[in-house]
């Protein structure tokens, strides 16, 4: 079962940081998530892991994936939690760049055109690296079905799924530790 507030509790503890940052969206913000710090942990892996599944209990889906590196221990995890539930689940992972031999694919797993697909990232500030996952995903002729994150920091992310009509859903968003979007972005 899920465990919300132990969940914010470990993003605090490991990975929240104050400071001057520039996020992989090009956007200043004066405080870090580093969700690597939680979904490479034991606990904090299980906990994202349990609480994406019951995110996703009415979706309907195949596979999760998402781009590579940050998706692939949250799917290593999905599946995990998955196994132990007696569920079958499919994970993949998307490649920023075809790997120049073999196949030549952008994406790897045991997923098939035509399969339902939810595609998750860590962080989602403008949803980037998720939508080029998506792009990716439908290119190989996957439905993407749902897109998840584990916070959502509130800075567009969420708009810029709707404009492409997926649907969205976050574990929990950087209100969840106090912290208000910036005015621009609300």
């Amino acid at each position: 079962m899920f465990d919300r507030e132990k969940l914010i509790e470990l993003f605090r503890e490991r990975a929240l940081k104050f400071g001057d940052f520039t996020l992989a969206s090009g956007k200043k913000s004066s405080y870090y998530l580093d969700g690597k710090q939680v979904v490479l942990h034991s606990h904090g892996l299980r906990l994202v892991s349990a609480g994406l599944l019951e995110l996703l209990a009415d979706v309907e889906f195949d596979a999760i994936g998402g781009m590579s590196i940050g998706a692939d221990p949250i799917v290593a995890g999905v599946l995990a939690v998955a196994a132990e539930q007696g569920r079958s689940l499919n994970g993949f992972m998307v490649r920023k760049e075809p790997k120049g031999h073999g196949t030549n694919k952008f994406v790897e797993g045991p997923v098939q055109p035509g399969d339902k697909v939810v595609i998750v990232d860590d962080v989602i500030t403008t949803a980037g690296s998720a939508l080029l996952s998506v792009d990716r995903a439908e290119e190989f002729g996957c439905q993407v079905v749902q897109a998840i994150g584990v916070v959502d920091r509130l800075q567009g992310g969420a708009a810029n799924f709707e404009k492409r009509n997926i649907p969205f859903k976050a574990l929990l968003t950087i209100e969840d530790f106090g912290i208000e979007p910036p005015a621009e972005d609300a």
